[in-house]
């Protein structure tokens, strides 16, 4: 869900990337840490180098029993990366460290502002967004996208319960409401936390 409503993407800046993701490249080249950057959400540009990185990354995500294989690999390979079977996350910081030479050049790994926020941990401080930090660039901006990872609104198989996931909704639809209200003076008051 996108938060921050009067943010302005800086394309300029990615004029010669394909790829954007969130993310330190000290961190993934360097240090070669699983947490270097995050997959959560990134911005993909349409052409077929594109098509080709997704190729590349989704054959190192294997189904079935080897996927334990995998993760066993990228936990070998990567920095404080606990075992457990593979992910996305940490399979796109192996291609970045081990095929830099392939993919580098094209993708940016931004870390001038949020591109994404975990729903478990923004949700419960909108009012203290609000109040403290402000919508764009630098280390008091609102992220530009909440996801909820794990929230399942139906109900089957989700990692919150149905309450808490369409509580967490409900608060981010009003913060997202008060940026457009707010210019005509008008405010939705925002739910108290779960």
């Amino acid at each position: 869900m996108f938060m921050d409503m009067a943010f302005e993407v800086p394309w300029e800046r990615y004029k010669d990337h394909n790829f954007l993701m969130h993310g330190w490249s000290e961190m993934v080249y360097d240090q070669k840490t699983w947490i270097g950057l995050n997959t959560w959400s990134f911005f993909l540009r349409n052409y077929q180098w594109s098509l080709d990185i997704l190729n590349t990354w989704a054959s190192i995500r294997p189904k079935g029993k080897v996927t334990e294989e995998a993760g066993k690999l990228l936990t070998q390979e990567l920095k404080d990366r606990p075992t457990f079977k593979d992910d996305d996350q940490s399979a796109m910081v192996y291609i970045r460290a081990t095929q830099k030479y392939k993919w580098g050049d094209k993708v940016y790994l931004e870390n001038m502002y949020y591109l994404h926020g975990y729903c478990g941990i923004l949700v419960d401080w909108y009012e203290e967004m609000i109040k403290n930090y402000h919508p764009s660039f630098g280390d008091h901006s609102w992220p530009l996208v909440t996801c909820f990872v794990g929230c399942k609104p139906c109900g089957k198989f989700g990692d919150y319960p149905v309450e808490k996931c369409l509580k967490q909704m409900d608060r981010a639809f009003n913060f997202l409401d008060n940026q457009i209200l707010q210019m005509y003076r008008f405010t939705v008051r925002i739910n108290a936390s779960t």
